[in-house]
């Protein structure tokens, strides 16, 4: 299947076909210089979804070959696009002046991506997402049955996976679970698409309330080439907030995994707060499930019973 190339659009959301999309779900994939981890994520999922899109942009890796060879593989579910305006990084100045309409606005590269869906509900990947099946399955069921809540972003998370020096798997001690309701899974809708911040792409949920459906997925960023600060270009643009959460990351220990789930217990005054704010109401519904999730003596027994191929990932198992 070929690649079809994308260069100055601008999104509108009317692009988004509300009315024309068909029963199904669709996930959609961006992906920058993703090559250690794109293949795993895109096997972890397929099977679950009726299609996946993968958008690429700026790689200087074998990100496009990988997918070029993935979409022969998987066609038609694995639609690819590659995105050839430059996108601004996140954290940059050039992301906080760049309008989100405009081509080079990661707000504008992601709605591209969103706009490529054609199915009725949708899920944002990441490009370092090993996916949790049982997980996965049990929500994809739930919105084919009619079970899940038209009315909601169900969201999801996942744990932060690191390496140390010796070259042992844990979790990231300063930032344990990726995901706090910013990705979930929803019914496509005009009003609910990217939005521009000058810190990040914001994603607007149109109106609907956010659930925590639970951990979908092992979050390998971490084990990125450059710990997956690279696409950041943080040498010019040190002044990013994203130059702060490397330096974070870089001076955390590591956490076995039922410390990181201990530590993620929310105590009394935080499930307090919670009865009255949204976002944090979700937090500790999320950092509530961790142990009941995460029940395992270690990190290897949790990933070979929740995702059993993880040891034939490379850059994952192959320690």
């Amino acid at each position: 299947m070929p690649i079809e190339t994308i260069t100055g659009y601008q999104f509108k959301p009317a692009d988004l076909r509300v009315s024309e999309r068909i029963p199904g779900i669709s996930a959609f994939l961006r992906t920058r210089n993703g090559a250690d981890f794109v293949e795993a994520t895109i096997r972890s999922h397929i099977e679950f979804y009726d299609e996946i899109v993968a958008v690429y942009n700026q790689c200087e890796d074998v990100t496009g070959e990988v997918l070029a060879r993935l979409a022969q593989e998987f066609h038609p579910k694995l639609r690819v696009f590659h995105y050839t305006d430059r996108v601004q990084p996140l954290g940059s100045d050039g992301h906080a002046n760049t309008p989100g309409d405009h081509p080079q606005s990661m707000v504008n590269y992601s709605n591209f991506a969103l706009s490529q869906t054609r199915y009725q509900i949708v899920v944002k990947l990441d490009d370092d997402h090993l996916a949790i099946p049982s997980g996965v399955k049990t929500m994809c069921d739930a919105w084919r049955d009619g079970r899940a809540d038209p009315g909601a972003l169900h969201c999801f998370s996942g744990l932060n996976i690191a390496r140390g020096d010796d070259g042992q798997l844990a979790i990231a001690g300063f930032d344990p679970v990726s995901g706090g309701g910013d990705i979930g899974y929803f019914r496509a809708a005009e009003d609910i698409h990217f939005y521009h911040d000058r810190r990040f792409e914001k994603f607007g949920r149109g109106g609907l309330k956010r659930v925590f459906a639970g951990y979908f997925y092992w979050h390998l960023k971490f084990l990125k080439a450059g710990g997956g600060f690279k696409n950041y270009e943080l040498a010019e643009n040190p002044q990013s907030r994203f130059a702060r959460k490397q330096e974070k990351f870089n001076a955390s220990d590591l956490l076995s995994l039922p410390e990181a789930c201990k530590q993620l217990k929310p105590g009394t005054r935080e499930r307090l707060s919670a009865r009255l704010m949204d976002k944090l109401a979700l937090k500790v519904d999320r950092d509530q499930a961790a142990l009941a999730t995460f029940p395992d003596v270690d990190l290897a027994t949790a990933l070979d019973r929740l995702s059993p191929g993880w040891r034939d990932v490379p850059g994952l198992g192959d320690n």
